[in-house]
């Protein structure tokens, strides 16, 4: 049959198949040519093979050469180069040495090394060399920082790093490997590590000259952020550093951070520079610090804290470092105290005026109710009717708060309430205690305060009290009124809170209050004789003066302890000792199981 006579043939041609992938070279129908010069001519072309491969180093030193060469040119400043030499005389650091100002000494690993633009020459049929290269103008690593934590010699913690190199396409997209920056942010995520960001530039943000490169415009993305916006939210410590000009994305990237922190001398920020601003709002003659220096952006709460140099942005990103754990689901480092928790300063009895119109400082009474020398303050230059920082008491992190009575007589204006609500998120997703020093008149009043929304932001301030779950201990040095009043010294149920003999509180102030309720009465009482609505409300006052005596509120249990001032660094530490040794388990136990989760956001 036909069909038997093809199985022989397609088992001899198989057979060809499998003989010709077998000898070294093909078959020819060249009839001069015999079957053993076809051998010796594969052997020697198998040789010649053999040969050239071995013209290669075994050890692969010539990649490794590469590599080693492109490593030198990166990390090795071109002091002819434009760039560099612009950085120099704009008085900033270059990006490595910034890199070796932050991280402990050789602990950086870069990730990323010999990223950037390369061309390449052939020197073989299989081998080449790099013609040029320009390194990646944002680099990446993991590295050791020794954090300050106020005693003893500190403590190594890892962090991510992202840094920018200005002295390259100061910073653009067009001179950087995005790619890289993405990582970055997922590794961070992913790994829980601290990411710490220097930038200088837009960080990899777009360059008109990226449409003549890729010959088309892009619709722009900013993917990191899928991952930034987790990071900030799980409690995966951001701090992020102005070194230089930060735009566009550069900005934003910094002022998503936790915390950030501005060089007095070569920072700025904004989100197009004075040339763009000038063709599209007309505004002219702006140089960088006009349009978004530390006079701009430290004073309205854009960026957290202003440094004087580069060195001392490093010193405060390392010192809140410092207070912070590495993700949402551990506790705050503790660390050994020498100051005693029962440690008195009877200074305190006398520091609250006994007439309520008189200002005080603030600060004093958290400096001397923290241990020595650990308060450290967060956006000291904006939102001033509040205070806020971190802390320690007994060795144990805690945020702090108080209402500064020397601006607007404390009373909170839509400003602060901003940076209260911000304290208390980061404290929130940090897993930090709160401690409030509380002498608060109310939200601020008078048409300013109504133009720029103090109620808006008063009631945004309240409902980040209510959904916040941090603990928080109040300590009421003075005043408490009103709405305001009645948030923060409420706003956890039970409420752990003491006062000072200086205590005074109620629905309004008595200025204004007496001529708000009395106001029939004042009007009768000067209807009658010239003078009596001034004698009456004095008569008024007073009384209202003797009612409103602290002890009555104490013996009623309208406030649960009335302590002594000098007492207040012991009772606050023995708060801070319970929920750390207490608290602080469940609190874990309940963001691991999802029960509690808090949002920076």
């Amino acid at each position: 049959m036909a069909g038997d006579d093809d199985v022989p043939r397609k088992a001899v041609s198989r057979l060809n198949q499998l003989s010709s992938h077998l000898s070294p070279v093909h078959a020819t129908s060249n009839p001069n040519i015999s079957s053993t010069d076809h051998i010796q001519h594969g052997q020697h072309g198998k040789r010649a093979r053999k040969q050239n491969e071995n013209t290669l180093p075994l050890d692969y030193s010539d990649v490794l050469t590469e590599l080693s060469k492109l490593q030198t040119i990166a990390t090795t400043p071109d002091p002819s180069n434009r760039g560099v030499i612009a950085q120099q005389k704009a008085g900033k650091l270059w990006v490595r040495q910034r890199i070796k100002l932050l991280l402990d000494c050789s602990s950086f690993q870069e990730l990323g090394s010999v990223s950037g633009t390369a061309t390449f020459t052939p020197t073989g049929p299989r081998t080449e060399q790099v013609g040029s290269f320009v390194p990646s103008n944002n680099i990446q690593g993991l590295g050791n920082v020794t954090v300050n934590n106020g005693t003893g010699p500190g403590v190594k913690r890892k962090v991510l790093i992202t840094a920018d190199d200005f002295s390259i396409r100061a910073g653009h997209l067009d001179g950087a490997v995005p790619d890289k920056t993405l990582l970055a942010e997922k590794m961070a995520l992913a790994n829980r590590i601290p990411m710490v960001k220097l930038v200088d530039g837009s960080s990899g943000g777009g360059s008109v000259t990226l449409i003549r490169k890729d010959g088309y415009s892009y619709v722009p993305l900013v993917r990191a952020f899928h991952h930034v916006v987790p990071q900030l939210n799980q409690g995966i410590p951001n701090l992020g550093a102005i070194l230089g000009p930060a735009v566009g994305l550069g900005a934003a990237r910094v002022t998503a951070c936790h915390f950030s922190v501005m060089a007095a001398d070569v920072g700025s920020l904004f989100n197009a520079g004075p040339k763009v601003v000038e063709g599209a709002t007309f505004e002219e003659g702006l140089d960088v610090k006009d349009l978004g220096g530390p006079a701009m952006h430290c004073t309205n709460g854009t960026i957290d804290n202003l440094a004087a140099n580069e060195k001392e942005c490093m010193e405060q990103i390392k010192t809140v470092l410092g207070f912070l754990p590495n993700h949402g689901r551990c506790a705050p480092p503790s660390v050994e105290s020498k100051d005693s928790t029962e440690r008195e300063d009877l200074r305190l009895r006398s520091l609250i005026p006994r007439r309520q119109s008189r200002m005080y400082n603030a600060r004093t009474i958290i400096e001397s109710v923290v241990d020595i020398g650990s308060w450290f303050e967060i956006g000291a230059l904006w939102g001033t009717t509040v205070i806020s920082g971190l802390a320690r008491l007994g060795g144990r992190p805690v945020g702090i708060v108080s209402l500064n009575c020397e601006v607007n007589g404390g009373a909170i204006d839509a400003a602060g309430s901003q940076k209260l609500t911000r304290m208390l998120k980061f404290c929130d997703v940090f897993n930090l205690p709160i401690v409030e020093f509380l002498d608060i008149p109310g939200y601020a009043i008078g048409t300013f305060a109504e133009r720029s929304a103090t109620m808006r932001w008063g009631i945004e301030l309240a409902k980040t009290y209510y959904t916040t779950t941090t603990p928080i201990f109040a300590v009421i040095t003075r005043r408490v009124y009103g709405v305001a009043g009645g948030v923060m010294v409420d706003c956890r149920d039970p409420m752990p809170r003491v006062a000072w003999p200086s205590g005074n509180w109620g629905s309004l102030p008595l200025d204004g209050g007496i001529e708000v309720g009395h106001r029939h009465e004042l009007r009768e009482a000067e209807k009658k004789e010239a003078g009596g609505a001034k004698r009456r409300y004095k008569e008024l006052e007073d009384e209202y003066l003797r009612l409103m005596n602290p002890v009555r509120t104490a013996v009623k249990f309208g406030v649960e302890e009335i302590i002594d001032p000098k007492d207040t660094r012991k009772i606050v530490c023995q708060w801070a000792e319970h929920v750390y040794s207490t608290l602080m388990e469940i609190r874990l136990a309940d963001r691991a199981a999802g029960r509690i989760q808090p949002s920076f956001t």
